[in-house]
């Protein structure tokens, strides 16, 4: 089975999506700024690719790594990526007190990573359609050139 040159285990991928669900569902019923820790995870894994939720679960994995589904490596940077975008909304918004756009903000990340605990992946289908559009973009430019 060919498994993508950098993978991540499907279980180790679930633990950090519940930590995210779990950290901003404490966000909204003890104070905002509990935001501050899956916006942490989440910065220490886009600018150092080392995510130290998935790290500290890693060691809980009952079989090798390589026994479970993969999942793509670049697809949860990218991610990650939006999850940390929305997070700094979130906490922005929270510590200005427009309370309404930081639970809007926070509430998209909360719903993308339920989601995708149950199998769709919002940034999946967000990703696929760009990669869909620079190709449509890349095609119609190379059949121009070709005039």
């Amino acid at each position: 089975m060919g498994y993508p040159a950098k993978s991540i285990p499907k279980p180790l991928v679930q633990a950090n999506q519940a930590f995210i669900v779990l950290s901003v569902l404490l966000s909204w019923l003890l104070h905002p700024f509990l935001l501050v820790l899956p916006l942490s995870a989440g910065l220490i894994s886009v600018l150092f690719k080392y995510n130290p939720i998935i790290a500290s679960v890693k060691p809980l994995l009952r079989k090798p790594g390589s026994a479970y589904q993969q999942e793509d490596f670049d697809q949860q940077q990218f991610n990650q990526w939006i999850a940390v975008i929305c997070l700094v909304f979130a906490v922005i918004f929270f510590s200005i007190g427009w309370n309404t756009l930081g639970y809007i903000f926070s509430g998209m990340v909360f719903l993308a990573a339920a989601v995708a605990l149950t199998g769709f992946c919002v940034g999946c289908f967000i990703r696929f359609q760009w990669q869909q559009f620079q190709y449509k973009k890349r095609k119609h430019k190379s059949e121009q050139k070709s005039y």
